[in-house]
């Protein structure tokens, strides 16, 4: 057996996971931004989630569903498009009584939303995020 390939690579010990409840909602709120942009481009998009249920007999089985994705824009009377953001179901506010992005035409939106999400990545919606809930708990688990 030959082990030059190997010698070849440089390795390094795995980096640790983040557990930074503000960076896991920086990826949520990326991850919600991108099924926009997927909702945009097909209006029948649905984000797929995965979830155990119980079947009968007590068997716990790994069940794929879809999930209807809302729009976060919409068309004014005059036909310029707005985009709200939302953090669970409270609509971001960007400025004192603004929570809405002038976009102009359907077709600028997929760059409106590139920038909402080089915005959360780089920690410019921090404050705004940071404002909303924690995980929620899971009902009957007790914390010790």
């Amino acid at each position: 057996m030959s082990t030059s390939i190997l010698k070849s690579l440089t390795f390094v010990p795995q980096p640790k996971v983040s557990s930074d409840p503000l960076i896991i909602k920086r990826e949520r709120m990326v991850s919600r931004l991108e099924d926009q942009k997927k909702l945009l481009a097909d209006p029948t998009y649905q984000r797929r989630i995965k979830r155990w249920e119980t079947k009968e007999g007590g068997e716990k089985v790994l069940v794929e569903k879809p999930l209807r994705t809302g729009k976060w824009w919409q068309q004014d009377p005059s036909g310029s498009v707005v985009m709200t953001v939302k953090v669970g179901s409270k609509r971001v506010e960007f400025e004192k009584g603004k929570a809405a992005i002038a976009v102009g035409a359907v077709d600028k939106l997929p760059s409106v939303i590139d920038a909402l999400i080089k915005a959360v990545r780089s920690g410019e919606l921090d404050a705004q995020l940071s404002e909303g809930k924690g995980p929620r708990a899971v009902p009957g688990r007790k914390v010790a």
